[in-house]
């Protein structure tokens, strides 16, 4: 047991004592642990920070910086607060650190819990929140001022255009809420799953035809191709690829719509022919409320919900999304749908 090493080193006729079972408890903690001296230099490290640093055991003791190549720890060790919270730099991870006297005179226990993913929802929260109170205030505000105008007793066509606005603004209000609740109950998995066998490229042509789209569309899917899904959330995540498409296309230029059966995927794409989105945006625009441009009018680019809601329905189906640029201009947005859903009429 690496925790009963130097004990052992001076005292070899006691090796064969029975072994502490606090120091199994450290070796095994599903937290790293390292033991130091009262030099700062590591004596020993449990399982956990051993495969987390690369630790070898057998070049211990050594300087903390050179076992975990991470000065920000020597700076929370030589600080006076018992627990703080340290970025390491090398390996990119946020880290709890809570210092202890060992039970050897001199020996300090340092105990480090990563914490990024609690640091990275806590930011996601954070942002949503203040997207969101962003969102409501604009249609809200709006509200307001237009009631306030209808108290001045404008003239009768005034009247109208500001009944008009406020139905508007209702409607915008209620949408959010809606996808807003659409959001809540795919995460809750509270939405019920209802497969049906049908014609995928049927269901691309009914999408493009209901939607109205305001430009052409160039479909490319393979006859016959049929696969059992539940078609309704398979519907809505296409219709919410190719409303995106449209927002973010010049006017006239096209949207391309393929499928193709890709080893044990069948995946749908759709291609617009904007100016893209740079690499760092590729995974967030799936985040609720994330907008790669905040300077666009609501109206034109949406409330940034679109694209969470079709992923979590192209989740719920068993599948994957993701987006990438396309090789000759434009963002393409691809879902894939596991094989087992694919039949072949």
């Amino acid at each position: 047991m690496i925790w009963d090493r130097s004990r052992n080193e001076e005292q070899p006729e006691r090796r064969t004592v029975q072994r502490d079972p606090f120091a199994a408890l450290l070796e095994h903690a599903p937290l790293m642990v390292l033991l130091l001296d009262e030099e700062g230099r590591v004596v020993t490290a449990n399982k956990s920070a051993r495969e987390f640093f690369e630790i070898e055991q057998d070049r211990l003791p050594a300087s903390l910086v050179e076992v975990t190549l991470e000065a920000s720890l020597l700076e929370v060790l030589g600080s006076s607060a018992s627990e703080s919270e340290a970025h390491l730099v090398h390996h990119r991870r946020t880290v709890l650190v809570k210092l202890e006297p060992s039970i050897r005179a001199g020996e300090t226990l340092m105990f480090l819990t990563d914490v990024t993913e609690l640091r990275r929802l806590a930011t996601v929260r954070q942002e949503f929140v203040a997207n969101l109170v962003h969102e409501l205030k604009t249609p809200i505000t709006s509200l307001r001022l237009t009631a306030e105008s209808l108290l001045g007793d404008p003239s009768p066509k005034d009247r109208h255009r500001f009944a008009e606005r406020l139905v508007k603004e209702a409607d915008l209000l209620s949408k959010i809420i809606d996808n807003l609740r659409q959001l809540g109950e795919i995460e809750a998995r509270t939405m019920a799953v209802e497969t049906s066998q049908f014609d995928l490229g049927e269901l691309v042509q009914e999408s493009v035809t209901r939607l109205g789209i305001d430009r052409p569309v160039n479909t490319d899917v393979p006859a016959s191709l049929m696969v059992t899904s539940d078609r309704p959330k398979l519907v809505q995540a296409l219709d919410n690829l190719l409303d995106n498409a449209a927002k973010f296309s010049p006017p006239g230029s096209a949207i391309d719509v393929s499928a193709q059966v890709a080893g044990d995927e069948v995946r749908l794409s759709v291609r617009d022919r904007g100016p893209g989105i740079s690499p760092e945006h590729w995974s967030r625009v799936f985040e609720r409320f994330y907008k790669v441009d905040r300077a666009r009018p609501r109206e034109a680019g949406g409330f940034g919900l679109g694209l969470a809601i079709t992923k979590h329905l192209v989740q719920v189906l068993g599948g994957r999304i993701w987006t990438e640029t396309a090789r000759d201009g434009g963002q393409v947005f691809t879902i894939a749908l596991p094989g087992q859903v694919l039949t072949n009429a």
